[in-house]
């Protein structure tokens, strides 16, 4: 980092004649962000019919499942109930076939000291419990590359049209209806235009700049590596047989990566390969450049500095070496949109169930109207920034329910097309009906722990 270059505001602005950007598509339904959400709003749209245009800045689809290295997928039970399927049941399958998904059989999805021993260190239990051993659930373990690989292969068999390389730049409005946005490319600003657009940035990227109500809040940041050359087995066994000294050895690890999961390191489906999710820190704004530089050499600092303590005092970390760290930060809270129903924390705890539920995570429901801007027209949003104060986002932002938003958008999308209406006109129902062909589960059924909001919903 230049030491000279002056980082404060110095209040000053330019402006510039407006820019001219060739359109380079026009599609039924724009998707802007190529992450898990991203990719499923685009691949379901598609599959309903719509035609469909997926802009992502970054070289490769996935987002934080694939360049943040956000290796597990989790937040998928209620009990012993699968709340969320769908695009992301897919995922799991194919990367199974590949080999690069560890889930434990239903058999193992129980309690025990010796299940905790075979699968705890996959990071395939339920983190929410309050138990110990925490039971083993259905979970997967992943691995990045393999997600981008099913990422292309689903974008390609819907016959969506990807534009990687394309940084979002501004949306264009007329009247208070979005018609497209204009990207940054190493081409120059080029427009795509679309009867619905879709905001998957994990920022409301989009709607913000289209003059979307939102609040800004911030969590954690991380930015999780992996390491090579670990002898797992050796490592676990050290652990089970001298749980005391393994704990102290990792306390010390934590403090120095600055904060980290509870088990900062897991494996993976590649053998000797560990996941670590770590450091965690706070004090960063997720969509401040300069806050993402200190970030960035922040975390590489501490990531440094716990490593070379991992090769001398942890057991089976002897020859390890450092596979890789994640390309993208992992920003867990920026902008959260305040849309025609914002989610709250009481909403999340108490499971309310509302009348017009299109997706679930893993015990709590998300209400169409918490996907929809109040102020801009044919704009949709999915992912975890989606309608809800802090801290519901905070409990209700995990990769699987954000994947299940984007499906019920690409419906809503897809419907909102066919029928010729504003996607604010969309049913619910109609939403509902269309995950269900799609294999996902919108929550349109409480479960029996649910408390069932009796508010009606027009277009339910």
């Amino acid at each position: 980092m230049n030491s000279h270059a002056t980082t404060s505001s110095l209040e000053l602005s330019t402006t510039t004649a407006d820019l001219t950007a060739p359109v380079i598509s026009r599609s039924d339904v724009l998707v802007v962000g190529g992450g898990p959400a991203g990719v499923s709003a685009a691949v379901t749209a598609a599959r309903s019919g719509a035609s469909v245009t997926l802009l992502e800045r970054y070289s490769s689809l996935g987002g934080l499942a694939s360049g943040g290295m956000v290796l597990v997928l989790d937040d998928m039970i209620n009990g012993q109930e699968i709340t969320v399927t769908g695009i992301v049941s897919e995922y799991v399958e194919r990367l199974q076939k590949l080999g690069l998904a560890i889930v434990p059989p239903a058999d193992d999805r129980k309690t025990s000291e010796e299940l905790w021993n075979k699968w705890g260190r996959f990071g395939t239990f339920d983190f929410h419990s309050h138990t110990n051993p925490k039971p083993i659930c259905y979970a997967a373990a992943f691995d990045p590359d393999g997600w981008k690989r099913v990422s292309n292969d689903l974008v390609r068999e819907a016959g969506v049209n990807l534009r990687l390389h394309s940084w979002f730049s501004r949306p264009i409005v007329d009247n208070g209806v979005i018609k497209g946005v204009i990207c940054e490319t190493k081409s120059g600003p080029q427009a795509f235009m679309a009867d619905v657009v879709i905001d998957t940035t994990g920022d409301i990227d989009v709607a913000s700049r289209a003059g979307a109500s939102h609040i800004k809040d911030s969590y954690l940041t991380t930015l999780v590596f992996r390491l090579g050359n670990v002898d797992t087995a050796a490592a676990e066994a050290f652990e089970q047989a001298n749980p005391k000294e393994a704990r102290a050895i990792n306390r010390t690890i934590k403090r120095l990566l600055g904060g980290a999961w509870e088990l900062w390191w897991l494996k993976t489906p590649i053998d000797g390969v560990v996941w670590c999710n770590a450091p965690h820190m706070t004090g960063f704004d997720g969509v401040d450049p300069a806050d993402m530089t200190a970030a960035e050499f922040a975390a590489r600092d501490r990531i440094a500095e716990a490593v070379e303590h991992v090769r001398a005092h942890l057991p089976g970390f002897e020859n390890c070496y450092m596979l890789d760290v994640a390309s993208q930060m992992g920003v867990r809270q920026t902008r959260l949109l305040e849309g025609e129903y914002v989610m709250t924390k009481d909403d999340v705890t108490s499971r309310r169930h509302f009348a017009d539920t299109v997706a679930r995570g893993r015990d709590y429901y998300y209400p169409y109207r918490s996907l929809l801007p109040k102020e801009v027209d044919q704009l949709l949003v999915a992912g975890r920034h989606y309608s809800a104060t802090p801290d519901a986002q905070k409990m209700s932002r995990e990769i699987p329910p954000c994947m299940a938003m984007g499906q019920a958008v690409g419906v809503a999308a897809a419907l909102a097309v066919q029928n010729g209406v504003t996607v604010r006109e969309v049913s619910a129902l109609d939403i509902q009906q269309g995950m269900r062909r799609h294999g996902a589960d919108p929550g349109d059924v409480p479960s029996s722990n649910a408390t069932v909001d009796s508010e009606a919903v027009v277009g339910a």
